[in-house]
Protein backbone atom coordinates (compact mmCIF):
# COMPACT_ATOMS: atom_id res chain seq x y z
CA UNK A 1 0.00 0.00 0.00
CA UNK A 2 1.33 3.43 -0.97
CA UNK A 3 2.34 5.63 1.97
CA UNK A 4 0.78 9.09 2.00
CA UNK A 5 3.52 11.73 1.99
CA UNK A 6 2.92 14.73 4.21
CA UNK A 7 4.63 17.76 2.68
CA UNK A 8 5.06 20.87 4.83
CA UNK A 9 2.02 23.17 4.51
CA UNK A 10 4.08 25.88 2.83
CA UNK A 11 6.07 23.57 0.55
CA UNK A 12 7.22 25.10 -2.74
CA UNK A 13 9.13 23.04 -5.30
CA UNK A 14 11.35 24.59 -7.96
CA UNK A 15 12.26 22.24 -10.83
CA UNK A 16 14.90 23.34 -13.33
CA UNK A 17 14.83 21.78 -16.81
CA UNK A 18 16.38 23.16 -20.04
CA UNK A 19 13.25 23.07 -22.21
CA UNK A 20 9.72 21.73 -22.22
CA UNK A 21 9.48 20.54 -25.81
CA UNK A 22 9.24 16.75 -25.61
CA UNK A 23 10.89 13.84 -23.83
CA UNK A 24 10.91 11.73 -20.69
CA UNK A 25 12.58 14.24 -18.36
CA UNK A 26 10.13 16.91 -19.49
CA UNK A 27 7.08 14.70 -18.97
CA UNK A 28 8.33 13.71 -15.52
CA UNK A 29 8.71 17.41 -14.67
CA UNK A 30 5.01 17.90 -15.43
CA UNK A 31 4.00 14.75 -13.54
CA UNK A 32 5.84 15.75 -10.36
CA UNK A 33 4.60 19.35 -10.52
CA UNK A 34 1.02 18.04 -10.71
CA UNK A 35 1.63 15.70 -7.75
CA UNK A 36 3.05 18.49 -5.58
CA UNK A 37 0.02 20.67 -6.32
CA UNK A 38 -2.32 17.75 -5.54
CA UNK A 39 -0.53 17.35 -2.20
CA UNK A 40 -1.20 21.01 -1.36
CA UNK A 41 2.15 22.51 -2.38
CA UNK A 42 3.25 25.05 -4.96
CA UNK A 43 5.16 24.07 -8.12
CA UNK A 44 7.52 26.29 -10.12
CA UNK A 45 9.50 25.30 -13.21
CA UNK A 46 12.46 27.33 -14.47
CA UNK A 47 12.94 26.62 -18.19
CA UNK A 48 13.48 28.21 -21.57
CA UNK A 49 9.94 27.13 -22.45
CA UNK A 50 8.47 24.94 -25.17
CA UNK A 51 5.30 23.32 -26.41
CA UNK A 52 4.59 21.58 -23.08
CA UNK A 53 4.36 24.83 -21.07
CA UNK A 54 0.63 25.17 -21.76
CA UNK A 55 0.02 21.78 -20.14
CA UNK A 56 2.23 22.72 -17.20
CA UNK A 57 0.30 25.91 -16.54
CA UNK A 58 -3.10 24.29 -17.05
CA UNK A 59 -2.17 21.90 -14.23
CA UNK A 60 -1.66 24.88 -11.92
CA UNK A 61 2.13 25.10 -11.96
CA UNK A 62 3.93 28.36 -12.66
CA UNK A 63 6.58 29.06 -15.28
CA UNK A 64 9.78 31.00 -14.61
CA UNK A 65 11.15 31.57 -18.10
CA UNK A 66 14.91 31.99 -18.35
CA UNK A 67 17.70 30.66 -20.62
CA UNK A 68 18.65 27.71 -18.40
CA UNK A 69 19.34 25.60 -21.50
CA UNK A 70 22.49 27.63 -22.21
CA UNK A 71 26.00 26.28 -21.60
CA UNK A 72 27.56 29.74 -21.92
CA UNK A 73 29.36 30.38 -18.59
CA UNK A 74 28.23 34.02 -18.45
CA UNK A 75 24.60 33.07 -19.10
CA UNK A 76 24.86 30.30 -16.49
CA UNK A 77 26.16 32.84 -13.99
CA UNK A 78 23.23 35.11 -14.79
CA UNK A 79 20.84 32.17 -14.37
CA UNK A 80 22.28 31.48 -10.92
CA UNK A 81 21.50 35.07 -9.89
CA UNK A 82 17.98 34.84 -11.34
CA UNK A 83 17.38 31.59 -9.47
CA UNK A 84 18.61 33.10 -6.19
CA UNK A 85 16.05 35.89 -6.59
CA UNK A 86 13.32 33.37 -7.48
CA UNK A 87 14.12 31.11 -4.51
CA UNK A 88 14.00 34.04 -2.10
CA UNK A 89 10.90 35.67 -3.57
CA UNK A 90 8.89 32.45 -3.74
CA UNK A 91 10.29 30.98 -0.51
CA UNK A 92 11.30 27.80 -2.35
CA UNK A 93 11.57 24.74 -0.09
CA UNK A 94 13.56 22.47 -2.42
CA UNK A 95 15.31 22.74 -5.79
CA UNK A 96 15.22 19.80 -8.21
CA UNK A 97 17.51 19.90 -11.27
CA UNK A 98 16.92 17.62 -14.23
CA UNK A 99 19.87 18.34 -16.53
CA UNK A 100 23.56 19.11 -16.16
CA UNK A 101 23.96 22.61 -17.61
CA UNK A 102 21.11 24.14 -15.58
CA UNK A 103 22.21 22.09 -12.56
CA UNK A 104 25.32 24.27 -12.21
CA UNK A 105 23.19 27.40 -11.88
CA UNK A 106 20.58 25.66 -9.73
CA UNK A 107 23.17 24.14 -7.38
CA UNK A 108 24.93 27.49 -6.95
CA UNK A 109 21.64 29.20 -6.16
CA UNK A 110 20.59 26.45 -3.76
CA UNK A 111 23.91 26.56 -1.91
CA UNK A 112 23.85 30.38 -1.71
CA UNK A 113 20.34 30.34 -0.24
CA UNK A 114 20.94 27.18 1.84
CA UNK A 115 18.05 25.42 0.06
CA UNK A 116 17.96 21.60 -0.23
CA UNK A 117 19.02 20.38 -3.67
CA UNK A 118 18.06 17.17 -5.48
CA UNK A 119 19.05 16.09 -9.01
CA UNK A 120 17.69 13.38 -11.26
CA UNK A 121 20.11 11.41 -13.41
CA UNK A 122 17.91 11.00 -16.51
CA UNK A 123 20.65 9.54 -18.71
CA UNK A 124 23.89 7.61 -18.64
CA UNK A 125 26.32 10.41 -19.45
CA UNK A 126 29.59 9.44 -21.12
CA UNK A 127 32.81 10.65 -19.50
CA UNK A 128 35.90 10.21 -21.66
CA UNK A 129 37.99 12.67 -19.67
CA UNK A 130 38.39 13.92 -16.13
CA UNK A 131 36.85 17.25 -17.12
CA UNK A 132 33.72 15.58 -18.48
CA UNK A 133 33.44 13.40 -15.38
CA UNK A 134 33.61 16.57 -13.25
CA UNK A 135 30.92 18.16 -15.44
CA UNK A 136 28.65 15.13 -15.06
CA UNK A 137 29.24 14.98 -11.32
CA UNK A 138 27.32 18.23 -10.76
CA UNK A 139 24.25 15.99 -10.60
CA UNK A 140 25.70 14.26 -7.51
CA UNK A 141 26.70 17.29 -5.42
CA UNK A 142 23.36 17.90 -3.73
CA UNK A 143 21.47 16.22 -0.92
CA UNK A 144 20.19 13.28 -2.96
CA UNK A 145 20.48 11.75 -6.43
CA UNK A 146 17.43 10.19 -8.07
CA UNK A 147 18.17 7.62 -10.79
CA UNK A 148 15.41 6.83 -13.28
CA UNK A 149 16.16 3.08 -13.35
CA UNK A 150 18.28 0.47 -11.60
CA UNK A 151 20.54 0.53 -14.66
CA UNK A 152 21.14 4.26 -14.16
CA UNK A 153 21.69 3.86 -10.41
CA UNK A 154 24.33 1.18 -10.99
CA UNK A 155 26.08 3.52 -13.45
CA UNK A 156 26.02 6.48 -11.02
CA UNK A 157 27.48 4.40 -8.19
CA UNK A 158 30.23 2.95 -10.40
CA UNK A 159 31.07 6.28 -12.04
CA UNK A 160 31.02 8.61 -9.04
CA UNK A 161 31.73 6.25 -6.08
CA UNK A 162 28.93 7.67 -3.95
CA UNK A 163 27.49 6.34 -0.72
CA UNK A 164 24.70 4.02 -1.97
CA UNK A 165 22.34 5.65 0.55
CA UNK A 166 22.65 8.90 -1.41
CA UNK A 167 21.30 7.41 -4.67
CA UNK A 168 17.69 6.22 -4.92
CA UNK A 169 16.15 4.48 -7.94
CA UNK A 170 12.71 5.75 -8.94
CA UNK A 171 11.59 4.36 -12.32
CA UNK A 172 9.64 6.74 -14.51
CA UNK A 173 5.92 6.37 -14.34
CA UNK A 174 3.28 6.28 -17.05
CA UNK A 175 0.01 8.18 -16.83
CA UNK A 176 -2.35 5.21 -17.05
CA UNK A 177 -5.34 7.50 -17.46
CA UNK A 178 -3.83 9.01 -20.59
CA UNK A 179 -2.27 5.76 -21.82
CA UNK A 180 -5.38 3.61 -21.53
CA UNK A 181 -6.63 1.88 -24.70
CA UNK A 182 -10.21 1.96 -23.41
CA UNK A 183 -10.21 5.74 -23.29
CA UNK A 184 -8.98 6.48 -26.82
CA UNK A 185 -11.93 7.12 -29.12
CA UNK A 186 -11.91 5.72 -32.67
CA UNK A 187 -12.09 9.22 -34.15
CA UNK A 188 -8.69 10.06 -32.63
CA UNK A 189 -7.11 7.07 -34.35
CA UNK A 190 -8.95 7.89 -37.58
CA UNK A 191 -7.67 11.48 -37.46
CA UNK A 192 -4.07 10.28 -37.18
CA UNK A 193 -4.59 7.71 -39.91
CA UNK A 194 -5.83 10.44 -42.23
CA UNK A 195 -3.05 12.84 -41.23
CA UNK A 196 -0.42 10.19 -41.92
CA UNK A 197 -1.97 9.13 -45.22
CA UNK A 198 -2.80 5.55 -44.18
CA UNK A 199 -5.85 4.05 -45.86
CA UNK A 200 -8.54 2.36 -43.77
CA UNK A 201 -8.07 -0.76 -45.88
CA UNK A 202 -4.31 -0.91 -45.18
CA UNK A 203 -3.91 -4.17 -43.25
CA UNK A 204 -0.13 -4.25 -43.28
CA UNK A 205 1.63 -4.74 -39.92
CA UNK A 206 2.52 -1.24 -38.75
CA UNK A 207 5.71 -0.56 -36.79
CA UNK A 208 5.99 2.75 -34.93
CA UNK A 209 9.30 4.32 -33.94
CA UNK A 210 8.39 7.26 -31.69
CA UNK A 211 11.16 9.67 -30.75
CA UNK A 212 13.19 12.65 -31.81
CA UNK A 213 14.96 12.42 -35.15
CA UNK A 214 18.44 11.95 -33.74
CA UNK A 215 21.08 9.43 -34.76
CA UNK A 216 21.08 7.63 -31.41
CA UNK A 217 17.46 6.51 -31.89
CA UNK A 218 18.53 3.98 -34.53
CA UNK A 219 16.43 5.03 -37.53
CA UNK A 220 19.15 3.90 -39.93
CA UNK A 221 19.08 0.40 -38.48
CA UNK A 222 15.36 0.18 -39.26
CA UNK A 223 15.81 1.50 -42.79
CA UNK A 224 18.39 -1.24 -43.41
CA UNK A 225 16.15 -3.87 -41.79
CA UNK A 226 13.19 -2.77 -43.91
CA UNK A 227 15.32 -3.02 -47.04
CA UNK A 228 16.25 -6.59 -46.06
CA UNK A 229 12.59 -7.50 -45.54
CA UNK A 230 11.69 -6.04 -48.92
CA UNK A 231 14.54 -7.93 -50.61
CA UNK A 232 12.97 -11.11 -49.22
CA UNK A 233 9.77 -10.25 -51.07
CA UNK A 234 7.90 -8.86 -48.06
CA UNK A 235 5.59 -5.91 -48.60
CA UNK A 236 3.22 -6.68 -45.71
CA UNK A 237 4.59 -4.03 -43.35
CA UNK A 238 4.71 -0.27 -42.88
CA UNK A 239 7.23 1.57 -40.68
CA UNK A 240 6.35 4.99 -39.25
CA UNK A 241 8.90 7.42 -37.81
CA UNK A 242 7.00 9.83 -35.52
CA UNK A 243 9.06 12.67 -34.09
CA UNK A 244 10.50 16.02 -35.11
CA UNK A 245 14.08 17.05 -35.77
CA UNK A 246 14.00 19.96 -33.28
CA UNK A 247 15.77 22.14 -35.82
CA UNK A 248 18.37 19.55 -36.84
CA UNK A 249 17.11 19.30 -40.40
CA UNK A 250 20.23 17.62 -41.77
CA UNK A 251 19.52 14.26 -40.17
CA UNK A 252 15.89 14.25 -41.31
CA UNK A 253 17.01 14.95 -44.87
CA UNK A 254 19.58 12.16 -44.57
CA UNK A 255 16.87 9.70 -43.52
CA UNK A 256 14.56 10.78 -46.34
CA UNK A 257 17.39 10.28 -48.85
CA UNK A 258 18.20 6.82 -47.44
CA UNK A 259 14.53 5.80 -47.68
CA UNK A 260 14.34 6.95 -51.30
CA UNK A 261 17.63 5.28 -52.25
CA UNK A 262 16.46 1.97 -50.76
CA UNK A 263 13.19 2.19 -52.67
CA UNK A 264 11.17 2.13 -49.45
CA UNK A 265 8.74 4.98 -50.12
CA UNK A 266 5.78 2.58 -49.80
CA UNK A 267 7.15 0.85 -46.71
CA UNK A 268 8.48 3.70 -44.59
CA UNK A 269 7.36 7.25 -43.88
CA UNK A 270 8.39 10.17 -41.66
CA UNK A 271 5.33 11.87 -40.17
CA UNK A 272 6.80 14.52 -37.85
CA UNK A 273 5.81 15.36 -34.29
CA UNK A 274 2.72 13.64 -32.86
CA UNK A 275 0.58 15.26 -30.17
CA UNK A 276 -1.58 12.18 -29.56
CA UNK A 277 0.74 9.31 -28.72
CA UNK A 278 -1.95 7.07 -27.16
CA UNK A 279 -3.81 7.11 -30.48
CA UNK A 280 -0.55 6.61 -32.36
CA UNK A 281 0.19 3.42 -30.44
CA UNK A 282 -3.33 2.11 -31.10
CA UNK A 283 -2.90 2.82 -34.81
CA UNK A 284 0.31 0.78 -34.78
CA UNK A 285 0.62 -2.97 -34.28
CA UNK A 286 4.15 -3.01 -32.83
CA UNK A 287 6.34 -0.30 -31.27
CA UNK A 288 10.08 -0.30 -31.94
CA UNK A 289 12.92 1.27 -29.99
CA UNK A 290 16.17 0.50 -31.85
CA UNK A 291 18.46 2.85 -29.90
CA UNK A 292 22.16 2.49 -30.64
CA UNK A 293 23.07 4.11 -27.30
CA UNK A 294 21.53 2.61 -24.14
CA UNK A 295 18.38 4.32 -22.91
CA UNK A 296 18.54 4.98 -19.18
CA UNK A 297 14.85 4.08 -18.90
CA UNK A 298 13.05 4.17 -22.25
CA UNK A 299 9.58 5.67 -21.83
CA UNK A 300 8.93 4.89 -25.51
CA UNK A 301 9.17 1.20 -24.61
CA UNK A 302 6.72 1.42 -21.68
CA UNK A 303 3.98 3.68 -23.08
CA UNK A 304 3.09 1.32 -25.97
CA UNK A 305 2.93 -1.62 -23.54
CA UNK A 306 0.40 0.36 -21.51
CA UNK A 307 -1.60 0.65 -24.75
CA UNK A 308 -1.46 -3.10 -25.36
CA UNK A 309 1.21 -3.11 -28.04
CA UNK A 310 4.24 -5.45 -28.11
CA UNK A 311 7.64 -3.77 -28.30
CA UNK A 312 10.89 -4.61 -30.05
CA UNK A 313 13.73 -2.83 -28.24
CA UNK A 314 17.51 -2.80 -28.24
CA UNK A 315 19.01 -5.27 -25.81
CA UNK A 316 20.83 -2.80 -23.59
CA UNK A 317 20.23 -0.18 -20.94
CA UNK A 318 16.96 0.37 -19.13
CA UNK A 319 14.89 -1.41 -21.76
CA UNK A 320 16.22 -4.74 -20.48
CA UNK A 321 14.20 -3.93 -17.33
CA UNK A 322 11.06 -2.58 -19.00
CA UNK A 323 10.60 -5.15 -21.81
CA UNK A 324 10.07 -8.78 -20.82
CA UNK A 325 11.70 -10.64 -23.73
CA UNK A 326 9.27 -13.10 -25.29
CA UNK A 327 6.45 -12.00 -22.96
CA UNK A 328 5.68 -8.32 -23.66
CA UNK A 329 7.94 -7.97 -26.68
CA UNK A 330 11.41 -8.85 -27.92
CA UNK A 331 14.95 -7.62 -27.38
CA UNK A 332 17.33 -7.34 -30.35
CA UNK A 333 21.04 -6.45 -30.61
CA UNK A 334 21.53 -2.72 -31.24
CA UNK A 335 22.69 -1.57 -34.69
CA UNK A 336 22.26 -5.11 -36.09
CA UNK A 337 19.94 -4.67 -39.07
CA UNK A 338 19.79 -8.40 -39.77
CA UNK A 339 18.64 -9.20 -36.25
CA UNK A 340 16.07 -6.40 -36.41
CA UNK A 341 14.74 -7.69 -39.73
CA UNK A 342 14.31 -11.12 -38.17
CA UNK A 343 12.55 -9.67 -35.10
CA UNK A 344 10.21 -7.61 -37.27
CA UNK A 345 9.42 -10.64 -39.45
CA UNK A 346 8.67 -12.64 -36.29
CA UNK A 347 6.25 -9.96 -35.14
CA UNK A 348 4.49 -9.92 -38.52
CA UNK A 349 4.15 -13.69 -38.65
CA UNK A 350 2.88 -13.90 -35.07
CA UNK A 351 -0.47 -12.51 -36.20
CA UNK A 352 -3.11 -10.37 -34.54
CA UNK A 353 -4.29 -12.85 -31.89
CA UNK A 354 -0.85 -13.71 -30.50
CA UNK A 355 0.24 -10.06 -30.61
CA UNK A 356 -2.89 -9.16 -28.66
CA UNK A 357 -1.93 -11.71 -26.00
CA UNK A 358 1.52 -10.14 -25.69
CA UNK A 359 -0.13 -6.73 -25.59
CA UNK A 360 -2.32 -7.73 -22.64
CA UNK A 361 0.76 -9.02 -20.82
CA UNK A 362 2.34 -5.61 -21.41
CA UNK A 363 -0.71 -3.82 -19.99
CA UNK A 364 -0.66 -5.98 -16.87
CA UNK A 365 3.08 -5.53 -16.29
CA UNK A 366 2.99 -1.77 -16.85
CA UNK A 367 0.11 -1.29 -14.43
CA UNK A 368 2.00 -3.27 -11.83
CA UNK A 369 5.43 -1.63 -12.18
CA UNK A 370 5.24 1.77 -13.90
CA UNK A 371 2.32 3.80 -12.58
CA UNK A 372 2.87 7.55 -12.57
CA UNK A 373 1.24 7.88 -9.15
CA UNK A 374 3.77 5.44 -7.69
CA UNK A 375 6.66 7.39 -9.26
CA UNK A 376 5.31 10.68 -7.90
CA UNK A 377 4.71 9.24 -4.42
CA UNK A 378 8.29 7.93 -4.33
CA UNK A 379 9.62 11.31 -5.49
CA UNK A 380 7.65 13.22 -2.85
CA UNK A 381 8.90 10.72 -0.25
CA UNK A 382 12.45 11.50 -1.39
CA UNK A 383 11.74 15.22 -0.91
CA UNK A 384 10.38 14.49 2.57
CA UNK A 385 13.52 12.52 3.41
CA UNK A 386 15.78 15.40 2.31
CA UNK A 387 13.78 17.99 4.25
CA UNK A 388 13.88 15.85 7.40
CA UNK A 389 17.64 15.35 7.06
CA UNK A 390 18.16 19.10 6.71
CA UNK A 391 15.91 19.81 9.68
Amino acid sequence: MQRVVALPPDFTLLQVVPELETGGAEQTTLDVARAVIAAGGQALVATRGGRMTARLQSDGARLAQMPVQSKNPLVMLGNAARLVDLIRHEKVSLVHARSRAPAFSALSAAQFTKTPFVATYHGVYKAQSGLKRWYNAVMTRGDLVIANSDYTRDHVLAEHHLDPAKVVSIPRGIDLDRFNPSWVTPDRVAALRQSWGIEDADVRTKFLLAGRLTRIKGHQTIIEAAAMLKSQGRTDFLVIFAGDDQGRTGYGEELAAAIAEAGLANQLRIVGHCNDMPAAYLLADVAILPTVVPESFGRAAVEPQAMGRPVIASNHGGTTETVADGVTGWLAPPANAGAWAMAMARAIELGLTKRAEMGQAGINRTRQLYRVDAMCAATLAAYERVLEARA
